[in-house]
């Protein structure tokens, strides 16, 4: 299993060729370092691609995602502080629904 305890969205889009050094090379820029126990989120342009970078303390795993209609919901701001999701939000925006109204009793509520 891999514990993650903080969950971060990049904000600006990563080219999907990216491996996880490229991956991990963006989160260094970004954060100053890749923390152990900490996931980064990126998509690409068209939003429609996604892939997760989680740092364990022993190394990286690089997950991808891709739908095959529309689109992941995404932060329309590219620029600015970060963006942190909890594990409810992130399981939302992994299945393309919209993470910024995901409750932590898995129900989408726009309150």
């Amino acid at each position: 299993m891999i514990q993650i305890d903080e969950i971060w969205l990049a904000r600006e889009p990563l080219d999907m060729r990216a491996g996880p050094d490229t991956a991990l090379a963006r989160v260094i820029n970004s954060f100053g370092e890749a923390r152990h126990h900490c996931a980064y989120v990126f998509a690409n342009k068209r939003a429609n691609r996604m892939k997760v970078l989680v740092c364990d303390g022993f190394g990286i795993w690089l997950a991808a995602r891709r739908l095959h209609q529309g689109k992941f919901t995404w932060s329309p701001l590219r620029t600015g502080g970060v963006v942190t999701l909890d594990s409810a939000q992130l399981q939302a925006l992994v299945v393309g629904l919209p993470w910024q109204y995901a409750a932590a009793n898995h129900v989408i509520d726009r309150q």
